[in-house]
């Protein structure tokens, strides 16, 4: 897939494309004014799609089946594969818990996606105002008909340790905790 597409998650709107679509990725970089250095996720609808990209480690797997789909990013150590790809060292992986991002997800594949907005800006979850300020930046802006938190993904570092809690959303540390048992 070459599109641009903006779509609802469980957390807030997302902006994205096949995970492999360098142009598309530099495209996301220059919408949103986001520094190059600030890798974005991947969605996918499960862990084992970016086993060929990404060291999926146990712990991850503890932590995707806990809270998987939903609103927990996990950074991993790229394998050799995604590296050449990408020329990144880590990879970041979510499975939303969003049926229209999971229908995209199973259409185009895993995608590359931030949120919706422009960089340090609060993210964008207003339809109408997405379409009013990206219709012409984007090939598709699909609708939301469900609630969203407004609350972006907790992201976990367990590419490296100690771990570490990038940002915190709805997922506690406490919570994590209790499924990799004291690995911060």
């Amino acid at each position: 897939m070459n599109k641009i597409i903006i779509f609802p998650t469980d957390t807030v709107y997302g902006i994205g494309t096949h995970f492999l679509n360098q142009e598309g990725i530099n495209k996301i970089y220059q919408i949103k004014g986001r520094e190059f250095n600030k890798p974005l996720a991947i969605l996918c609808k499960d862990i084992k799609d970016l086993n060929k990209y990404a060291k999926i480690t146990k712990d991850a797997k503890k932590l995707s089946k806990a809270f998987h789909p939903g609103a927990l990013t996990i950074i991993l150590k790229s394998k050799k594969r995604y590296f050449k790809e990408s020329n990144e060292k880590t990879i970041s992986l979510r499975i939303p818990n969003h049926p229209k991002a999971l229908e995209l997800i199973n259409q185009y594949g895993p995608l590359k996606t931030t949120s919706v907005n422009q960089s340090h800006e609060p993210p964008l979850n207003d339809y109408l105002k997405i379409s009013t300020i990206y219709k012409t930046l984007v090939d598709e802006i699909y609708e939301n008909k469900l609630p969203l938190s407004k609350i972006s993904s907790t992201v976990i570092d367990i590419s490296k340790r100690p771990y570490q809690i990038i940002r915190e959303g709805e997922i506690k540390k406490e919570d994590m905790l209790k499924i990799i048992n004291n690995k911060f």
